[in-house]
């Protein structure tokens, strides 16, 4: 489904010199996968989310998705494709309501229980929301509940989340985590999720250990959670070290 071959990532730093971000990454995700990247603050994890929707062009390497080279494609030409991006923290559309949203996001024109039964996927309460505008008015987790009802609505077949617990409170934590358990038991499509959190990290199939730009391990979740865990300390600060 999605290939990433030799992906490599430079930028110039103020002094001149070059800095990489991403040293030579290859690896593929399969149809019906759910994959978490993990791995220290600074080994590229967000970078690499940005490399696959394009947000971002990689200075060398192929991204092949579903057999064709995106590696040069925009992000709308991407998102045509089937590739959703979930950012960190969450674009407002302030004059935007709801159902607005969830209608633009599906392509079609959703009637009031559709839109209601997206909401409902991710925990809100439909009347409470559907009418309501996507601006400062709604919390940190409402949002980003919001922002995954749209990518439901979506249905892509591939849907990265890059650090979807970053800055929102335990509660919105704990209703999250219910959501992403459901995506994984009934979405047939792939996801991919960036995250430090050991709960999210452990309802993934596979997980990927990024450290310094490179993959330090992938494989499946039973093989990989121990090296990530190391017997309760926080094995990436050791290999970082």
């Amino acid at each position: 489904m999605l290939e990433l071959r030799d992906i490599k990532f430079s930028v110039k730093e103020d002094d001149g010199k070059q800095k990489d971000i991403i040293n030579g990454i290859s690896l593929k995700i399969d149809e019906s996968k759910f994959v978490a990247i993990t791995g220290p603050n600074g080994s590229g994890k967000s970078t690499l989310a940005k490399l696959i929707v394009g947000i971002i062009k990689p200075t060398s390497g192929k991204i092949i998705y579903n057999g064709t080279d995106i590696t040069d494609m925009s992000i709308s030409d991407r998102a045509k494709l089937g590739i959703s991006f979930a950012f960190q923290q969450p674009v407002r559309f302030k004059g935007i309501k709801v159902i607005d949203l969830l209608r633009m996001a599906s392509g079609k024109q959703l009637s009031i229980s559709e839109a209601c039964e997206y909401l409902s996927e991710v925990g809100l309460c439909a009347r409470d929301y559907i009418n309501r505008e996507v601006d400062a008015s709604l919390s940190g987790g409402e949002l980003k509940r919001i922002e995954i009802a749209t990518i439901i609505a979506r249905g892509t077949e591939l849907s990265v989340f890059d650090e979807p617990e970053a800055g929102i409170d335990l509660w919105s934590f704990n209703s999250l985590i219910k959501v992403f358990e459901k995506m994984q038991h009934k979405n047939t499509n792939s996801i991919l999720i960036i995250s430090h959190q050991e709960r999210i990290l452990d309802i993934a199939d596979e997980i990927i250990l990024l450290v310094d730009g490179k993959i330090r391990a992938h494989g499946d979740k039973e093989e990989i959670m121990p090296l990530v865990l190391g017997n309760n300390n926080n094995v990436c600060e050791k290999l970082q070290a």
